[in-house]
């Protein structure tokens, strides 16, 4: 369970991270900042910082900040009742992003798994975003990213998102984060 003083000290960073991407968050946006710490308690190691603008029976997005090395856990989001499951694209906005999804292994990969977590990371094919590119991640396909020094910003642009429905390849993970 993450500690609130954590909590607001993390999304505070998140705020300067969209500011240097030149998102513009309302303020009601900024409250709304989600920060996950994937009940790791580690989250400037394993976790990720989000505001969902819109999320309908069609489409969400979503605008995501990493801190420096930051890394989001590998998952997957499965067939579900009403789809194949989540469909979604990341476009860099500022920073670098190592992204890895399942496929032939990249030789020589730029990062790396947390250290103490690699056995829970199996997708090693690596697609680097920079500002401006983008990628498309199609329905239960195992992925996992990592920001660069600098941290990044990622729009994402999805189906329906169903975040309490996605697996994860840790099964210490708690997708859906506790405040104290």
């Amino acid at each position: 369970m993450m500690k609130r003083e954590e909590y607001i000290r993390i999304k505070d960073k998140a705020i300067e991270l969209f500011n240097q991407a030149n998102i513009i968050l309302t303020s009601d946006e900024k409250e709304r900042i989600e920060v996950a710490d994937f009940g790791l308690n580690k989250v400037e190691n394993t976790g990720l910082q989000l505001i969902e603008y819109v999320n309908t029976s069609k489409v969400c997005a979503k605008e995501l900040a990493l801190l420096p090395h930051q890394t989001c856990p590998e998952h997957k989001h499965p067939k579900r009742t009403f789809d194949d499951g989540k469909e979604e694209t990341f476009r860099c906005r500022y920073g670098k992003v190592y992204l890895y999804v399942e496929g032939e292994e990249t030789q020589n990969r730029a990062v790396h798994p947390p250290l103490e977590d690699t056995e829970y990371y199996t997708a090693f094919k690596e697609i680097i975003l920079l500002p401006g590119e983008q990628y498309t991640i199609y329905p239960n396909t195992l992925h996992w990213f990592k920001a660069g020094e600098d941290g990044a910003v990622v729009s994402e642009f999805s189906t329906t998102s169903t975040d309490e429905s996605d697996i994860f390849t840790d099964p210490r993970i708690a997708r859906i984060p506790e405040i104290d």
